[in-house]
């Protein structure tokens, strides 16, 4: 995917149905990540309306503040693509009155279990060994070409919800980067959105304030030095690389990205049309 910037941007079309959302990003407290999607621009012109897709980190710290301001969106549904051990780690979502909690875990409980407690424990001689020489980064870029192959029946189920009723959605997992930031790309992917604008929106998740903070249990100087938090840098990165890992595994494995919507997504042509109605301005 290029890299090039996306300029000149103005907002979507207003939506009746549901409260205004600026472009101003939204500093909840105890909610890392969040934004609307809205107002990215698709190939033939259109763009994604406000108030439609958001995305987050996991809802289950939100103050009463954070849950009175996502109580206020209008929201249908909330995805959460957390698996039992995230959850189990920190929490169920907060309730938000109304709204529809639909758990599809994109990886699975035991997938890396003894290498994310090594993340969380190993001392750095550990995590030299297993992070070390660009092992990290290859280890992501992995896991998004796993998540593409191997979970195409969630995602065709993500999609087709949208495209029937299940917006305003907000899609998260933990951090709100890697399964809900490769959830979103697809769905931007399947209503037409630029390739530039997927990537920028995707890369917005490395902002200071929105980055998920990286949890050791030793937090002494030692245990969060700046070796350390380099080593562990790329796992709690958004990185173009791996996004191209993903795209590319669709190329791979489905030789297009239309052969990847109709055939591994199963969107029928009537589906897709109903999915840009959702999500795009007119």
């Amino acid at each position: 995917m290029s890299t090039a910037s996306v300029g000149g941007r103005t907002k979507g079309a207003p939506v009746t149905q549901t409260p205004q959302v600026p472009q101003e990003q939204f500093e909840l407290a105890e909610v890392r990540n969040f934004r609307d999607v809205g107002g990215l621009p698709t190939v033939d012109g259109r763009r994604v309306r406000q108030g439609r897709l958001f995305r987050s980190g996991h809802l289950a710290h939100a103050t009463e503040a954070d849950a009175a301001f996502l109580g206020g969106l209008g929201l249908h549904t909330v995805f959460d693509f957390r698996n039992s051990a995230d959850i189990k780690i920190e929490g169920p979502d907060v309730a938000l009155p109304g709204v529809r909690n639909v758990n599809i875990p994109l990886t699975d409980p035991a997938d890396g279990a003894e290498f994310w407690a090594m993340v969380r424990d190993g001392h750095l001689d550990q995590l030299r060994v297993a992070l070390g020489d660009g092992k990290a980064a290859a280890r992501m870029a992995r896991t998004y070409r796993h998540i593409i192959t191997t979970r195409t029946e969630d995602h065709s189920r993500v999609l087709h919800a949208l495209a029937e009723d299940s917006v305003p959605a907000l899609m998260h997992c933990a951090a709100g980067k890697d399964r809900a930031g490769l959830s979103v790309a697809v769905t931007l992917l399947a209503v037409g959105v630029e390739p530039d604008a997927i990537e920028e929106d995707y890369l917005k998740s490395n902002d200071p304030h929105r980055r998920y903070k990286i949890r050791r249990s030793d937090n002494s100087a030692v245990g969060m030095s700046a070796e350390v938090m380099e080593l562990l840098a790329p796992l709690f990165g958004a990185h173009t690389d791996y996004l191209t890992a993903a795209f590319d595994t669709i190329e791979q494995t489905w030789g297009s990205t239309e052969a990847y919507l109709s055939e591994g997504l199963k969107l029928t042509p009537a589906t897709r049309e109903r999915l840009r109605d959702q999500l795009l301005t007119d």
